[in-house]
Order: C-alpha cells, then sequence, then structure tokens
C-alpha cells in the first residue's frame, strides 16, 4: 500500500461502525451489505467476521458473546501486541467511544464504505501501474482485470445504499401484505410491472422487480419481437424501460417499435418494406404518428456488440440515473440475448462456466437495481431433432445455471413456422398441412416452463411476425 493512501485511512471510520454494534447488542442492526473485506485494519476484519458468526450462532451480538467468538478464532496475545493494548480493553475502548450509537450507522456504514472503495481503487490503481511497466502484459488483460475490480467495488457500494437485506418476519410479511394491497387497487393481480398481455399477467401477477426472467427460443420464434413488445406496452404503462441489444442495431429496433405501435390502428405494416421504402403514403403517415408515440416513451435503447457483464452494468447504471431525472424510474431491463454477452478470462474454455458466470451477473443486476430482467437465450439445437419441438428446460442451451438462477423461465413456441418449411407427401397431406398453416398463422404458445411463485402453464398470443406486434390471443 502506498504512503499516500495509508495516510488517508482513517481507522475511527471502523471503529465507530463496531463501537455502535457492539454497544447495540442487537443483530437487527448488523448491515447485511456489510463485510469483514470491507474493513481496512485486519484486526477489525476479525472483530466483524466474529461479530457476524455471534449473530448467526447465538442470535446476539452482546459484547461478551463476540469476545468469546473471537478468542476462540484468533491469537489474543499475538492481537493484543498489534494493537497496544488488551483485546478486552480495546473492545470496552470501542463501546465507550462510539458517538451515536445503532442509529449513526446509516451514515457511519456508508462513510465507512466509501474509505473501502477510495482503498480498493487506489490499490487497483497500483497494481495497473505496475502491470502498465512491463512491455510483456497484455493492455486487454490489464483493462479486463481493472473494469471487473472497478465493477465490483461499485457493486458493492450500490447494494449498501440501495438495498436492505435484513428483514424481521414482521417487516417481510408488511411487504408482503404491502404488495396483496397495491394488486387488489390495480386490479387483475398486478404486483409488478404489465406485461401488456391481459392472461400472461393473470398467470404471473406482472413482471416482477428484483428477479430475473429467461425467454427461450429457438430462432425465428419471435424472441426479439416478443421482448420489444413487452418493452413499449411497459413503457406505455408508465414504466421506465431498458433494452440492451447484442445483435440487432437500434436503428432496426426503432422500425420493429414503429411497425408495433402502427399495429393497433393501420393493421400490419412489414418493418422489412420500411427498410425498403415498399410503403404507401397512408402507410407512411401512420409511421410518422407512430414515431411521435414512441418519442415520448420512456424507453431507452443500447445497442452494442459483446458487451461483459461489468460494461453492461456500467450501461444500467447510467439508464437508472436518466430515467431518475425523467421522473419514470427503471423498472424493466431485457437484455437480447445472454449468450452474446462477453464472459471473463476467469473460465476461459469452459462455457458452461461462462454461462454460469453471466447467468448470475443478470440475475444480481435485477436485486441491485430492483428491476425486472428479462434476459433472451437461444436454446439448444436438440429441439429441432424431436417430433414435437415445444422447448423444455433441459433445452437451455450451455445452460449451466440458467434454470436455477431464472425466478420465471418462459418458451416461445411457433407451429407456424414448422408447418411453412414442411412439405406433404401427397395432395391430402399437403392440404392438411395448409389448412394447419392457415389455423395456427398468428398464434404464439407463451410456455411458462417454471415460475417460483406460480404454477407452470401454456398462454396463447396473437403474433404478427411482419411488424413485430404481439397481443392477446382473440376471444372467441
Amino acid at each position: 500500500m502506498s504512503a499516500a493512501l495509508e495516510a488517508s485511512y482513517i481507522p475511527e471510520l471502523e471503529q465507530e461502525v463496531l463501537g455502535a454494534l457492539l454497544l447495540s447488542g442487537d443483530v437487527k442492526h448488523v448491515p447485511g451489505s456489510l463485510e469483514p473485506g470491507h474493513f481496512i485494519e485486519p484486526f477489525h476484519r476479525e472483530l466483524f467476521a466474529s461479530v457476524k458468526q455471534a449473530a448467526e450462532q447465538y442470535r446476539s451480538i452482546r459484547l461478551d458473546l463476540v469476545r468469546n467468538v473471537l478468542a476462540a478464532t484468533v491469537d489474543m496475545e499475538g492481537v493484543a501486541k498489534q494493537i497496544g493494548i488488551p483485546v478486552p480493553e480495546y473492545l470496552a475502548r470501542l463501546v465507550g467511544s462510539t458517538v451515536r450509537g445503532a442509529a449513526g450507522l446509516k451514515d457511519s456504514v456508508p462513510a465507512m464504505m466509501h474509505q473501502w472503495a477510495r482503498f480498493s481503487l487506489g490499490r487497483e490503481a497500483e497494481r495497473v501501474l505496475l502491470a502498465a511497466a512491463d512491455p510483456g502484459t497484455s493492455p486487454a488483460d490489464i483493462i479486463r482485470t481493472a473494469a471487473q475490480t472497478f465493477d465490483d467495488v461499485a457493486s458493492n457500494l450500490r447494494r449498501g445504499k440501495h438495498r436492505k437485506t435484513l428483514f424481521s418476519i414482521g417487516e417481510a410479511s408488511d411487504n408482503a401484505v404491502s404488495a396483496v394491497s397495491e394488486a387488489m387497487k390495480q386490479g387483475g393481480g398486478l404486483t409488478g410491472t404489465t406485461w401488456g398481455l391481459t392472461d400472461v399477467n393473470r398467470a404471473t401477477g406482472g413482471i416482477q422487480a428484483g428477479e430475473m426472467t429467461i425467454i427461450g427460443a429457438r430462432p425465428s420464434m419471435g424472441k426479439t419481437a416478443v421482448a420489444l413488445s413487452i418493452a413499449i406496452q411497459a413503457a406505455q404503462a408508465g414504466a421506465g424501460v431498458g433494452f440492451i441489444s447484442l445483435e440487432m442495431a437500434a436503428r432496426s429496433l426503432a422500425l420493429r417499435a414503429l411497425t408495433d405501435i402502427a399495429f393497433n390502428e393501420h393493421g400490419s405494416i412489414a418493418y422489412s418494406d420500411l427498410l425498403t421504402g415498399r410503403v404507401s403514403e397512408a402507410e407512411f403517415e401512420h409511421i410518422v404518428l407512430s414515431q411521435r408515440k414512441l418519442d415520448a416513451l420512456p424507453l431507452m435503447i443500447e445497442d452494442a456488440s459483446g458487451l461483459s457483464i461489468p460494461e453492461i452494468r456500467a450501461k444500467v447504471d447510467r439508464m437508472a440515473e436518466n430515467a431518475e431525472r425523467a421522473g419514470t424510474p427503471l423498472k424493466v431491463l431485457a437484455v437480447d440475448y445472454l449468450q452474446l454477452i462477453a464472459a471473463s478470462a476467469r473460465y476461459q474454455g469452459n462455457r458452461t462456466a461462462e454461462i454460469t458466470e453471466i447467468s448470475a451477473g443478470l440475475r444480481n443486476l435485477a436485486r441491485e437495481y430492483n428491476v425486472a430482467v428479462l434476459a433472451l437465450s437461444q436454446l439448444s439445437r436438440q429441439v429441432e431433432s424431436r417430433d414435437d419441438k415445444r422447448p423444455m428446460l433441459s433445452d437451455l442451451r450451455e445452460s449451466g445455471s440458467i434454470e436455477q438462477d431464472a425466478d420465471t423461465v418462459i418458451f416461445l413456441f411457433r407451429e407456424a413456422y414448422y408447418l411453412g418449411k414442411a412439405k406433404g407427401k401427397n395432395a391430402d397431406e399437403e392440404a392438411d398441412r395448409m389448412e394447419k398453416l392457415a389455423a395456427c398463422q398468428n398464434k404464439l404458445e407463451f410456455i411458462i416452463a417454471k415460475q417460483r411463485m406460480g404454477a407452470t402453464r401454456t398462454v396463447e398470443l396473437f403474433i404478427d411476425v411482419a411488424s413485430s406486434a404481439v397481443r392477446n390471443a382473440a376471444r372467441t
């Protein structure tokens, strides 16, 4: 550690936190976002680890209990030499010198975390400087490692600032009852952001904040169309929405969005026709009107290929700030698609481990920002080898822990796609195929294959592939 960093260390910040905790003796004051590694002083790390162990073991952090745990885990005489006084005396001083007690933790914990963050960034800057001085070091490796460190620091700061992790059962039940009350007021059983699809809302209660939903499908099933249509309808309901496209340019997404919005009043306008200019004057007028409506929506699009989880987190940070300033807090984040996210070098060559890391990163994003993450996922080719090509959980490609991380897993299936590629062996079979194709041309199966808080089921939806519009199925 550099002399400049050492000189900037303020031990009183850590002492105030530890003293307040020991004075309170109550586990409810132990911050869930705080870890031993957040303390700079080695003994303070050991002491806080003992506080957490006492909390788990005795459901209390009384001074005598913490002291007993500490004595069983560290060399008390060695620590006394290190800090200059006997450990019991040091603990008594911590308790006696606390200024505001437990009430001050809301200020003293963030102040201590900021100090830890400064030191972490300083150490990484020193490491980067040394690495950069070595002609044999890869700049890409330096950047990748530094980005991971900076992301970890930022993630810790956000976690401490935005998210409470320790709840009494009373607090948790209050939150649950409030969610039910809000759902009753909204009608339709919505406890989250609307999907814009009536039967899907009924089956799920909406898109839930802090949860990750996987939307998986084979190519040409309509993953992007579904995600974009849901994003538009959530934004129309007043939710701030972010769409991170790792595959399709923002201009192409915007064309799809325009034809989606125009669909309700004009009907189908193929976005491929917009690309080539093959639209009538009347259709163009509807597109212009749709553009005005689209421009007013709290929907942000980020199109950049090869983003890593740290880079996505930086993008989401900016989206969240912009949405907050606009008065429409970020509630939904769509990522298209999971397998295109760049993995870190940690598991290079092990695709399953890479996907596991990426999946966990998206799940953590949902919780850190308390947003609903809709992560699109490509499915394995093994689907194509079956007679019934409806996806199942085992089809999650290079799945790693995608299924485990996801709170909800949804699959998309369009029978019309496969019927359109098939050919009847004779005239009767061909006539039968054409009849089935006509019947299901606009049918999309929205298969809820996993739902932590609800039942699995299949919801039938309407899709117009040409205009990228997804709607409720027609009522008969």
